[in-house]
């Protein structure tokens, strides 16, 4: 019976996955490494997202996947809007070799990251609570306060669902915070690198950072060097040889319509302000005022770099920039930490949570008068969402009539491309131009005699071609 058996054994084919050279995922891998698995999560939720909203990149993101097509190409300038920033110039130049498929994996990259956000507003949360064993429940409650609270501020989903880096900024920041907390300074230093490649106000507080890490951490002096030098090399290593000055971001800057024109020094403080609610900004300065009165230098910190971010913001404005709500973003992604910081001490703190049942109440009593607040943001990101899938059927209508007319490289030697000024970016990734070499000003144009190709959305829905002093045979037979 024994030989029958092994002998069975011996002769028994394979599965199929084994005699097909394949082997199932082990899920110790996933258990071993939660970083990959959380990785994956959010790259399929992103997916899904992305699918669901069916919405297309902003003014922005269109410009900077020019950017990356037009690295490829060998031609790229940067002279036009979108200001220059290298954080998204570093993805979409890589994504560019994917060709059409370009857009969609910055598409799902800038979610994917931005979504992250939330998970390292949670950690820190959660690590800074400082619950006894037998509270834990109340980091918890801290950590999904805070990563809720950072979602919900003001045109926060608007910004993650037309693919802006602005979200991603704030990601890369907790991010760099809560590897520091965690002992892990490379790390810190290279996420806090890459949100310096998003936004200047992040300069002052990787510099510091750079500094204590190269007194403390010698062996980190050769990754220092690096960083400093692939960061002032993208800042302006590449405009230097791509458009009329290293400085375009700066120069190009100035002339934005949003800037404010009165009182910027408390224009600037209203804005940051008006980002999230009044109820969450109160908790956050009670949260600091209560890491004051235990000596809590990291929550301490963090309030000094939001009070930073946003004097940084006021002198920016100054200066003439546009000091917008979105590049505070960073300043009240913090906020929302700190805020869910009261919520987990209020809950875990035998010296802060009072007589049995005072603490819950008043958590509940927080998040009670948050909700006339968040219901509207609601609503207005809903509301949002819907002209978001107006413009997407737009912008691929503008795809299909190209491509009706012969496409790209047919349209390219008839002429210079001109169209409304918002659709500058999305046409010139279609034609595979820089955006420099879209026009908006149509009547200097069609005065002008030369050869010129007009892309009009018109209300029905669709797009008018019209063709105009052309010289060409093959550009003679399009539409006038």
């Amino acid at each position: 019976m024994a030989q029958s058996t092994i002998e069975q054994q011996v002769v028994a084919p394979a599965p199929a996955h084994r005699r097909a050279g394949l082997h199932p995922p082990d899920p110790r891998l996933l258990r071993s490494y939660p970083e990959l698995a959380v990785g994956v999560a959010l790259l399929a939720l992103s997916t899904v997202l992305v699918l669901w909203a069916r919405t297309r990149p902003g003014f922005d993101p269109y410009g900077w996947l020019v950017w990356g097509h037009q690295t490829l190409a060998g031609n790229l300038n940067t002279n036009a809007a979108p200001s220059w920033k290298p954080l998204p110039y570093v993805f979409t130049t890589v994504y560019a070799v994917a060709g059409h498929y370009q857009l969609w994996l910055w598409m799902i990259t800038s979610v994917a990251v931005s979504l992250s956000g939330m998970i390292f507003a949670g950690r820190i949360a959660y690590r800074l609570t400082g619950a006894a064993p037998d509270r834990r429940w109340a980091a918890y409650v801290a950590a999904a306060f805070a990563g809720l609270a950072l979602l919900g501020i003001q045109d926060y989903w608007h910004y993650i669902l037309s693919f802006q880096s602005d979200p991603m900024i704030v990601a890369l920041c907790l991010g760099a915070i809560d590897c520091h907390l965690s002992g892990r300074p490379r790390a810190a230093f290279g996420l806090g690198a890459l949100a310096a490649l998003g936004r200047p106000e992040v300069w002052l507080f990787l510099g510091l950072y750079w500094l204590w890490a190269w007194r403390a951490i010698p062996s980190m002096r050769w990754l220092l060097l690096a960083g400093l030098v692939a960061i002032g090399a993208l800042w302006f290593g590449i405009p230097a040889l791509t458009s009329r000055t290293p400085f375009v971001a700066g120069s190009n800057a100035f002339g934005s319509g949003r800037a404010l024109r009165n009182d910027r020094f408390f224009g600037t403080i209203g804005r940051y302000l008006s980002m999230q609610a009044a109820p969450l900004e109160v908790a956050a300065l009670l949260s600091v005022a209560f890491a004051f009165w235990r000596r809590d230098r990291i929550t301490l910190a963090l309030g000094g770099v939001v009070v930073a971010w946003v004097a940084l913001e006021i002198g920016f404005s100054l200066h003439g920039w546009p000091g917008l709500q979105r590049y505070m973003f960073g300043a009240g992604g913090i906020t929302a930490v700190l805020a869910g910081v009261l919520i987990g001490r209020l809950l875990a703190d035998p010296e802060l949570r009072g007589p049995r049942g005072v603490a819950p109440v008043l958590v509940a009593l927080l998040a009670l008068s948050l909700a006339p607040a968040a219901l509207s943001h609601a609503r207005e990101e809903h509301k949002d969402l819907r002209t978001q899938r107006v413009r997407t059927k737009e912008v691929n209508a503008l795809a299909g009539t190209i491509s009706r007319f012969g496409g790209a490289a047919r349209l390219r030697p008839c002429g210079e491309p001109l169209t409304r000024l918002e659709y500058q970016t999305i046409l010139a990734w279609n034609l595979h131009v820089n955006v420099a070499t879209v026009g908006y000003k149509y009547t200097p144009a069609m005065h002008s005699g030369h050869p010129i190709v007009l892309y009009t959305p018109i209300s029905t829905g669709g797009w008018r071609l019209q063709a105009l002093h052309q010289r060409l045979p093959a550009c003679r037979a399009l539409p006038r």
